[in-house]
C-alpha cells in the first residue's frame, strides 16, 4: 500500500509540473504566438473549463471500470497534449490543446482517491491525502525553477515535450504494477490484507450513482461550497502569479522572481502535510467530522486574513510570505475535504470527489 501512495505522490508532482509550466512560459509564448494577456487568459480558462466539466465523468469511470485503466489512459492523454502545447501555432490551436489537456487531467485525483479507498485502511486515508497534496503543491512550487533551468537549454516548445514524456513513463510502470483489488496483487500478503481491512464495499464495477441522495445531503453541498471558496483564490497561484510578480516588481531578476513564485505552493504543501499528520489525532479527540471542521475553519479564516495583509506590503518578499501563509491556511482544509469524499462517497468516492473538484474549478 506504501507503493500505491508512492505512485500517487509521483503522479501528483507530474500533474502540477504539467499544469504550472505554462504560467512560467506564458511571456515567451505570448511573444512567439503574438498573443495578448486576454488571449492567453483564454488558454488558461480552456484548461479550467475542461478540467471542471470532465471531473464527474472521470471519477464515475473510475468507479465503473477501476482506477488502473482510467489512470493509465488519462495520464497518457494529458501527457500527449502537454507535448502538443509545444506545437501550438496560434490562439485557436493553443486553446484546443489546453482544453484536451484539462479533460485528461480531470480524471487524476478522483481516481487516486478511489484507489485509496481500495488500498488503504480508513485511519490512513487522510494522511495519504496530505502526503499526496504535499507532493502536488511542491511539484507546482518548484516547477518555475525547473522551467527556468530547462529554458536555458531549449525553447519553451521543448520544455513541454520533456514534461509530457515523464507522464508517459509513469503510466507505463503504473499499469504494469497496480491492481484494482489488493487481494490480486502478488506483493500483498495476508498480514497486509488484514491491515487494509474489508474494502469490498468500495469495489469497482457498478454504474449507478445515487445523485438524488447526494443532492439532498447538506454535507455534500457544504463540501462543494468550501471547495469553490478554496479554489477561487488558489487558482491565481498557478496561472498569473509570475506575470503579477514581473509587473508589480519589475526590478526582480529572473531567478528572484522564480524563487518568490515558489512560496505560495511550498507553504500550501506544508499545510496539506500538517493537516494529514494531525487529522487522526483530532478525529480521536473530537470525532471525525468535528475535527475536520475545526482545522478547516481555522485554516480558511487564516487564509482570508493573510490575503488582506498581503495587499498592504510593497516589499515583494513580505507580500509573497503573506500569500504563502494564506496558502498554508487554505490547504489545512484540503486533505480533510478529500477524506470526507471517501467516507461519504464509499464506493462512489470517485464520482463524489470528482463533483467536489468540479465545483471548485
Amino acid at each position: 500500500r506504501h507503493t500505491v501512495l508512492g505512485f500517487a505522490a509521483a503522479l501528483a508532482i507530474i500533474t502540477y509540473v504539467d499544469r504550472v509550466c505554462i504560467s512560467k512560459s506564458a511571456d515567451l509564448m505570448m511573444q512567439d504566438l503574438n498573443l495578448t494577456k486576454e488571449q492567453m487568459g483564454y488558454a488558461f480558462s480552456a484548461f479550467g473549463w475542461a478540467y471542471a466539466l470532465f471531473e464527474i465523468p472521470g471519477g464515475w469511470l473510475g468507479d465503473r471500470i477501476g482506477p488502473r485503466l482510467v489512470l493509465m489512459r488519462v495520464v497518457v492523454m494529458w501527457s500527449l497534449f502537454t507535448i502538443a502545447t509545444g506545437w501550438a501555432w496560434g490562439l485557436a490551436s493553443l486553446v484546443v490543446f489546453r482544453f484536451l489537456f484539462g479533460a485528461g487531467e480531470a480524471g487524476c485525483f478522483p481516481n487516486v482517491t478511489k484507489a485509496f479507498t481500495l488500498w488503504l485502511p480508513a485511519p490512513e486515508r487522510v494522511r495519504a491525502q496530505g502526503i499526496m497534496w504535499l507532493s502536488a503543491r511542491w511539484g507546482g512550487a518548484f516547477t518555475p525553477l525547473v522551467v527556468v533551468w530547462v529554458l536555458t537549454f531549449m525553447s519553451w516548445r521543448g520544455t513541454f515535450t520533456v514534461f509530457g514524456l515523464i507522464g508517459i513513463v509513469w503510466a507505463f510502470f503504473f499499469y504494469r504494477w497496480f491492481r484494482d483489488d489488493p487481494r490480486r496483487h502478488p506483493s500483498v500478503n495476508a498480514a497486509e490484507l488484514k491491515l487494509i481491512g474489508d474494502t469490498h464495499a468500495n469495489a469497482v464495477g457498478h454504474g449507478r450513482v445515487p445523485w438524488g441522495n447526494l443532492l439532498r445531503s447538506r454535507t455534500v453541498w457544504m463540501l462543494w461550497l468550501q471547495y469553490f471558496c478554496m479554489s477561487y483564490s488558489w487558482y491565481f497561484y498557478i496561472t498569473w502569479m509570475p506575470t503579477y510578480l514581473k509587473e508589480s516588481f519589475p526590478t526582480l531578476g529572473k531567478w528572484e522572481s522564480a524563487l518568490l513564485n515558489c512560496i505560495p505552493l511550498f507553504f500550501g504543501g506544508l499545510g496539506s502535510l500538517f493537516c494529514g499528520l494531525i487529522s487522526q489525532r483530532l478525529a480521536d479527540r473530537y470525532g471525525t467530522a468535528t475535527g475536520r471542521r475545526r482545522i478547516a475553519v481555522f485554516g480558511f479564516a487564516m487564509a482570508g486574513v493573510m490575503l488582506l495583509v498581503a495587499t498592504q506590503f510593497k516589499n515583494p518578499l513580505y507580500a509573497m510570505l503573506a500569500v504563502g501563509f494564506a496558502s498554508f491556511g487554505n490547504d489545512l482544509a484540503l486533505p480533510g475535504a478529500w477524506g470526507a469524499c471517501m467516507d461519504v462517497g464509499g464506493r462512489n468516492a470517485g464520482s463524489l470527489s470528482g463533483s467536489m473538484n468540479m465545483m471548485g474549478n
